[in-house]
């Protein structure tokens, strides 16, 4: 006969708290999860040395040039045996677009390149870690000796953290502000290239914190004058009077990677 212990009695109650899963998944449980999800990360990064960080934003769609090619190539074949499908209409002009901004990949890995060669160990490149123009990023600080940070999200559709992430480097959360929070905390300057929804929440909330004061003033750089222009008009903004009219010069449009830390060399008078 199986001996009963006191402690048995207890399986869910007598579990020590912080090896409770189940506790610490509880809606009561979320300010912990968010203290966790903030200093998990700042262990690491004072253990890693980072102090100072570049971060770099933009879509995780953005491809390399070829890859772009062949998806829009495939698209087209599809489209030729059924012309009439909306569909397919609709996937191969979004193909074409996509291969449009796929030379903003390119930019992304050379302006990494670029910050490693001119700053040293000085900065580390930080993005959000998925594919794209985040990849892209990753890949160009990676390669050439840099420190490569990927501050990954769980998300519905879920993204594995691409390969181009410097070793245990790569963070997971579940709450955006706190992904947030860790952009902004060490970032010295935010290098936006072409994105969607959330290139421009992460656009927006960098802007308004340093408008607001929240944060010092740091370069921000949007890399794509064809894009930009096309879908933000801050001079609009300035003209009805919603943003001042020196708000305005908070983020320059550049088209290369060098003209974007051409602006961030001169404003840290790295020479």
């Amino acid at each position: 006969m199986k001996k009963i212990t006191n402690a048995s009695k207890h399986t869910s109650s007598y579990i020590k708290a912080y090896e409770d899963v189940e506790l610490l998944t509880n809606d009561d449980l979320r300010p912990v999860r968010m203290e966790l999800e903030t200093l998990k990360p700042e262990i690491y990064f004072r253990k890693k040395g980072v102090t100072e960080t570049i971060v770099c934003f933009g879509s995780a769609r953005i491809e390399e040039k070829n890859v772009a090619k062949e998806k829009l190539a495939e698209a087209q074949k599809k489209l030729a045996k059924q012309p009439k499908d909306a569909a397919l209409q609709h996937k191969v002009k979004t193909a074409q677009g996509l291969l449009s901004l796929s030379k903003y990949y390119d930019e992304a890995r050379t302006f990494a390149k670029l910050v490693v060669e001119q700053a040293g160990e000085r900065f580390s490149i930080v993005t959000g870690g998925g594919p794209g123009i985040m990849e892209a990023a990753n890949r160009g600080a990676y390669e050439n000796g840099g420190r490569s940070i990927g501050l990954n999200i769980t998300l519905p559709h879920e993204q594995e953290p691409n390969a181009y992430i410097s070793q245990n480097l790569a963070f997971l959360f579940h709450y955006f502000a706190i992904r947030k929070l860790h952009f902004v905390l060490r970032a010295r300057a935010f290098v936006v290239f072409p994105g969607g929804f959330g290139t421009f929440d992460e656009l927006f909330e960098i802007l308004t914190l340093i408008q607001t004061g929240k944060k010092r003033q740091i370069p921000v750089v949007l890399v794509g004058k064809e894009f930009w222009a096309s879908v933000l008009n801050v001079d609009a903004l300035a003209k009805y009077g919603v943003i001042a009219v020196e708000d305005k010069n908070l983020c320059p449009i550049v088209d290369t990677a060098q003209e974007a830390w051409d602006i961030i060399a001169k404003f840290y008078k790295i020479k």
